[in-house]
């Protein structure tokens, strides 16, 4: 590399005379110079090549013929969508069994406990489980068919995927409960699904149950299996109100003594009726066939099978909730190749020891996680020499992905990601995000310093986790990738926000093998999800990129969630504010990049004087909006009336900026029908917005 060459790749200014420039350097800055040099010279003779892509990059989707608009992946031959990657493997009971064979009979599922090592299951022995397990719910009267549910309410553990193979054995289905729904909405789906047998991981949870019971609220609830040990209290409090309490040891020792032959199910059987928690009212079960999952599977295979093959040595750090099709989709891949899982300890404030200890090489996370992944690196980067080092690699590392290039051996890692690697066990070489939105700046940064394939998927529960997903060697952020080879996606028009299919913007609407079948005993819900053709409506709004690829732009009805993939509906949350006394307009605010609300308040000009004198504060209307302990009184009310309506803490707004002027159809930010335009109220208050995400700490 000749000087101006260098000068000119640092971004330094170019000099006529480089050796008149070096004499005015000191002596040591000279010899770091020179050192520097040398390492660039030599990064750059050795930069690898750039991973060949499975398409071009610059037109990763292609039109349909006649399909009003949809696009389809431009890995596909033809426009027939992928169902099956693998001849053998059409059920989930099917893939575990691939699984098996492969393995060899290797390490399936690993837990560990505090300060230990992993201890494995291996699949022939995790095989047998599942055969007892199921063979003791047929014993005790349950039927092996695709209408027996059964409920499991844990996390993520070996007696989860344990259990829910045994399901998948002899035909039944999953019904996952999750913590974060809420007593009220488990009672719900206990009775919605009509559940009469629950797996719990521990003792509270079985409480928590038989409390329902004793309530008269789920009187069809009859036996719950704990997977801990527990006192024989809490079987004397299931006898009392008829509920048998058996461990998972016994349903194991009675299935050993009862072993049924297995009765695998078909590709259209249920396998997963999966609670959505949704956005207002009661959760919705969305009804997941086998054909669903395996599908969506196939497709992420088929995705990336040119850039990396999941295989018996891989191994899948599992945290995120099995409760969610995402992991369950994770959890599909992993088995179907014979690959090791392991489970984090049940703690995510242990998640990085657990790294540390399992050395996963696939490693699924949330946008949440990433953020605090890029705060910790950054707030270490304490020096103003630390950031410039660290600014000046991951640019030299971003310079590589622009041209295709992922690797973990450069120059750069050696000296400054290393660490960072190493804190996730040091071997990671696939990662996955999805669930919510990711920031390009983050996402970008990530994939440099960590120095792995790293996808970015879309999708919801009702297309089986999965619709989009980046392509291997785009490494570039801001876009979901393209369709996946099981799915057709299309734009809709929707007039009333101006976003127009024909302008390549438009509500985004998936069709093909990895859609779901509608919403457990709620055609109502079913019909406004699915159209007569098949098509679902998933009330996002996305925008054709000229390759190929979508960006997620707005979501329709103004529903969205939050970084941690909580949905929020702001108007039920205004309707509720807006009953506040000083309070004439709200209108509140959220991010997917943000993990908390908030909210732009207009003040009434008739009341805010009186009221603010009731609690001492004197002024003009202009003043008093202007008063920081205004504001602050003003907020507290609101949260007042929140919990008294009985807002989760999420959907609490955590900020306000108070406004002098009425949103008005004059000014803009009403329609005509006196509704708020949501799009134009975010423009025109951006920077308040921007201001409270920047000053208010979570």
């Amino acid at each position: 590399m000749q000087a101006h060459e260098l000068f000119q790749y640092f971004r330094l200014p170019e000099l006529v005379d480089i050796r008149q420039y070096m004499r005015t350097l000191p002596t040591n800055t000279l010899m770091g110079f020179g050192a520097f040099a040398a390492l660039t010279t030599f990064w750059y003779a050795t930069r690898p090549k750039a991973l060949k892509p499975p398409c071009d990059l610059s037109m990763q989707s292609v039109e349909v013929a006649g399909s009003d608009g949809a696009r389809r992946s431009a890995l596909l031959d033809s426009d027939e969508l992928l169902v099956y990657f693998y001849d053998d493997v059409r059920t989930l009971y099917e893939g575990f069994q691939r699984g098996l064979h492969v393995s060899n009979n290797g390490p399936c599922l690993g837990s560990r406990k505090p300060n230990q090592p992993y201890e494995w299951l291996s699949y022939k022995q995790v095989a047998e489980l599942a055969e007892y397990i199921g063979s003791a719910l047929i014993q005790k009267g349950f039927k092996a068919s695709s209408d027996q549910f059964i409920g499991i309410f844990s996390q993520n553990r070996p007696e989860w995927v344990i259990t829910e193979l045994a399901c998948f054995t002899y035909s039944m289905v999953v019904v996952p409960l999750y913590d974060t729904l809420g007593t009220e909405a488990i009672t719900y789906i206990v009775n919605k699904a009509e559940l009469s047998v629950i797996f719990a991981d521990k003792p509270d949870k079985a409480r928590l149950l038989l409390d329902s019971v004793e309530n008269k609220l789920t009187t069809g609830l009859k036996v719950i299996v704990v997977m801990d040990s527990y006192g024989s209290d809490l079987v004397e409090r299931g006898k009392k109100c008829g509920v048998e309490i058996i461990s998972m040891k016994a349903m194991e020792d009675l299935g050993r003594a009862n072993k049924r032959k297995p009765k695998p199910p078909t590709p259209e059987d249920l396998a997963i009726i999966c609670f959505t928690s949704g956005t207002t009212g009661n959760p919705k079960g969305a009804l997941i066939t086998h054909r669903n999952v395996v599908s969506d599977c196939s497709a992420f295979v088929k995705a990336t099978e040119k850039a990396i093959i999941v295989n018996v040595s891989d191994t899948h750090i599992s945290f995120l909730p099995l409760a969610h099709m995402f992991e369950q989709i994770l959890l599909c891949v992993m088995l179907c190749h014979g690959a090791r899982i392991g489970f984090f300890q049940g703690d995510i404030r242990l998640l990085m020891d657990d790294l540390k200890v399992l050395q996963p090489t696939i490693f699924p996370v949330v946008p949440r996680l990433l953020n605090r992944m890029f705060d910790r690196i950054f707030s270490q980067a304490n020096t103003t020499l630390k950031r410039w080092l660290l600014d000046f690699a991951s640019k030299r590392k971003e310079a590589e992905l622009r041209s295709g290039i992922i690797r973990n051996n450069s120059l750069w890692d050696k000296l400054i990601f290393h660490k960072i690697q190493s804190s996730m066990g040091g071997k990671v070489r696939l990662m996955v995000t999805g669930a919510a939105p990711v920031s390009a700046t983050v996402l970008t940064f990530l994939r440099a310093a960590l120095g792995c394939q790293f996808y970015e998927g879309y999708g919801q529960t009702e297309c089986t986790a999965g619709c989009c997903l980046s392509m291997p060697g785009d490494w570039t952020a801001g876009h979901v990738g393209a369709p996946m080879p099981c799915s057709l996606i299309k734009l809709v028009d929707v007039e009333e926000m101006n976003y127009m299919a024909a302008k390549g913007e438009g509500e985004i609407c998936v069709k093909g093998p990895n859609v779901f079948k509608g919403y457990l005993k709620d055609p109502g819900k079913t019909a406004e999800a699915l159209d007569k053709d098949g098509w679902l409506h998933t009330g996002d709004i996305g925008k054709w990129l000229p390759n190929g690829t979508l960006k997620i732009i707005d979501r329709k009805k103004h529903i969205f969630k939050l970084a941690q993939g909580e949905y929020i509906a702001p108007e039920k949350i205004e309707n509720i504010y807006i009953r506040s006394e000083p309070v004439a307009q709200v209108f509140v605010h959220g991010e997917s990049l943000q993990a908390f609300l908030v909210a732009i308040v207009v003040p009434d000009v008739e009341v805010l004087t009186s009221w603010a004198q009731k609690k001492g504060y004197e002024g003009s209307f202009e003043e008093l909006c202007r008063n920081k302990d205004v504001k602050k009184a003003i907020l507290e009310d609101l949260v007042r009336l929140g919990k008294e309506s009985g807002l989760k803490p999420f959907e609490q707004v955590k900020g306000i900026a108070l406004h002098t002027e009425l949103f008005s159809v004059d000014n803009g930010l009403l329609t005509p029908t006196m509704k708020a335009k949501r799009p134009e109220l975010r423009n025109y208050f951006r920077s308040q917005i921007d201001e409270l995400y920047s000053t208010i700490k979570m």
